[in-house]
């Protein structure tokens, strides 16, 4: 009887140990998967300042067609411009 409750302690231990082992390697995963998070983090930030500065561009370069094309159509490029300096007076509120 003795020697039957050993061989499951032994068995009890063993399957702990397993336990633990498994416990270890998750604990070891999650910390990778958290440090990849981050960095995928890290990297969606920089994209996103990277699309900013290019819509910035792109507006500037929608700007200086727009102005350059303005001695075909004076009408429509004082019409932006407008529209573009009632933008800036905006903000100029905003921030007051």
């Amino acid at each position: 009887m003795a020697e039957g409750h050993n061989k499951l302690l032994v068995d009890l231990e063993v399957r702990i140990k397993q336990v633990l082992f498994l416990c270890d390697s998750l604990k070891e995963e999650n910390s990778r998967l958290r440090t990849e998070i981050r960095s995928g983090e890290i990297q969606l930030d920089e994209t996103a300042k990277e699309l900013e500065q290019l819509k910035a561009k792109y507006d500037s370069l929608k700007m200086a067609r727009t102005i350059t094309a303005a001695s075909v159509d004076v009408e429509t490029a004082k019409a932006k411009l407008s529209k573009m300096v009632r933008e800036v007076d905006k903000c100029i509120n905003l921030l007051k």
